[in-house]
């Protein structure tokens, strides 16, 4: 199925389901997509994909200026922002100076929108490099990615490109002490003989014990709203969003979910 590329460092604002009127800011390759996971559903396609020639993050200075150029006319035009998300074409958190990057955004964000909101989506495997995780402690969203709590299924649906550890994963998060967003794509399937669908009793319950673990402050559940790389997946109903948030909030955790 087609999937898209962001081509541009900073993009939008577009409305956002999760977080209203979004900035994005990618510090990706805009010819290709570089991540350290291949998710089956990402929007932006296969890791690798695209112009390998021009394989690189976006340097520090070009996130900068284009940043400011854009805050700076949405400013004079009037227009409205709620928040900055670091999103694009990958996982944000690799760019080796993503902790400089938080702090020049968040600059920026003073200077023209004090009131917007600082978000970064991310699959959470950076957060053992200790630059990292004090960068992301300084954002309003931390949005971080645990699609099931069972690794045998994080390895299908992500596709880690390295040996992922979901206890790493969990631990890292626990130094956050709550104050950090679970994200989680809901989903079903099938890829390679593994029959894929995080929805079952057995699923749900194995994810809701993560939760307990990290203990979020706040829970987002959606499903699939673009099209995917891989073309044997189907959405999940907003009723059902809906069924396993309720279990989420009996054990305390405020939920956010999409019909």
């Amino acid at each position: 199925m087609s999937t898209i590329l962001f081509g541009d460092i900073v993009f939008g604002p577009i409305k956002s389901r999760r977080l209203g009127r979004s900035l994005g800011v990618n510090l990706l390759p805009l010819e290709a997509k570089l991540c350290n996971f291949n998710c089956i559903y990402c929007e932006c396609g296969w890791t690798g994909v695209g112009d390998k020639s021009k394989m690189r993050y976006n340097p520090r200075e070009e996130v900068s200026k284009a940043l400011e150029k854009r805050l700076s006319e949405m400013r004079a035009t009037g227009e409205e922002l709620d928040v900055i998300t670091f999103a694009g074409n990958g996982e944000p958190t690799m760019h080796p100076h993503f902790a400089e990057i938080i702090d020049d955004v968040t600059a920026l964000r003073n200077t023209y929108f004090p009131s917007a909101k600082i978000a970064v989506l991310s699959n959470a495997t950076m957060l053992g490099r200790e630059n990292v995780r004090k960068a992301l402690e300084k954002v309003d969203k931390a949005i971080l990615k645990i699609d099931s709590g069972i690794p045998e299924t994080i390895k299908v649906v992500d596709a880690p490109l390295f040996d992922y550890s979901l206890e790493d994963v969990i631990s890292n998060m626990n130094a956050f002490k709550g104050d950090i967003i679970i994200q989680t794509m809901f989903l079903r399937g099938e890829k390679d003989g593994y029959r894929i669908d995080n929805t079952t009793d057995t699923e749900v319950e194995a994810w809701l014990n993560v939760l307990d673990r990290i203990k979020p402050s706040l829970v987002m559940l959606y499903s699939l709203d673009r099209e995917t790389p891989y073309d044997k997946l189907s959405k999940v109903s907003g009723d059902e969003l809906e069924a396993i948030a309720a279990k989420a909030s009996a054990r305390g955790y405020e939920c956010e979910f999409t019909k």
